[in-house]
């Protein structure tokens, strides 16, 4: 319980965090962050790392000039990307290998919500877990795992990235220096915490909604 509310303390707190690194280590913070987006999906055991507010604070400190968002888009997208690819090719060769391994490594919770959205949405929640926390690192795991065609995973994969990181980036850069939002920011996150969620939430709900006007339509 204590290291879960150490993390929250970390999520909830990032823009108070990310500015003493910026000034201690300079431009040496775009590769720590590209190393954490790397490694919040390209790693099956880290799917609590934080991902949206990270992008988010980053793109306000890009807002103000402290980062170049020339740089930092381009960079979290390769990052993201390439967590994602490595997460692919690890459930495909060893993924029933790691299922094996310590639950509490590897929380089947985890895993079974993960395949639930993944066998309702098919290949699309390729894009939409990317918007979802820990959904987002275990959907690579799992295509993998399933053998998921490379070719069909990587063009969900690259349109989901892409416009994930221009969404949160963008939107730090542009509003995160608003007075308003600048001055809640902690607020801000946890609405965007919410938010990511409320993603997956609108497509089930269409799903379901699809479910029984078919069920109605039948004779």
């Amino acid at each position: 319980m204590s290291s879960l509310i150490g993390l929250l303390d970390i999520i909830l707190h990032l823009d108070d965090l990310l500015l003493p690194v910026i000034q201690e280590y300079g431009t040496w913070t775009y590769g720590l962050l590209f190393l954490i987006i790397f490694i919040e999906t390209g790693l099956v055991v880290t799917p609590f790392l934080p991902g949206d507010s990270l992008l988010f604070v980053a793109g306000a400190f890009a807002g103000v000039g402290v980062l170049d968002i020339r740089i930092l888009i381009p960079l979290l997208i390769v990052a993201a990307a390439a967590g994602d690819h490595v997460n692919y090719w690890i459930g495909r060769h060893l993924g029933d290998r790691i299922l094996t391994w310590d639950n509490r490594i590897i929380r089947p919770k985890y895993v079974r919500s993960t395949q639930d959205f993944f066998d309702r949405h098919g290949k699309k929640s390729i894009f939409l877990a990317r918007f979802v926390p820990i959904v987002r690192t275990f959907t690579p795991f799992l295509s993998g795992l399933g053998q998921m065609k490379y070719v069909e995973f990587a063009r969900w994969e690259f349109a989901g990235t892409v416009t994930w990181v221009c969404l949160f980036v963008g939107g730090g850069f542009f509003f995160g220096n608003i007075p308003f939002v600048r001055d809640n920011l902690t607020l801000i996150i946890i609405l965007i915490i919410v938010a990511s969620f409320l993603v997956i939430g609108v497509e089930v709900l269409r799903q379901y909604r699809e479910q029984i006007s078919r069920r109605l339509r039948r004779p």
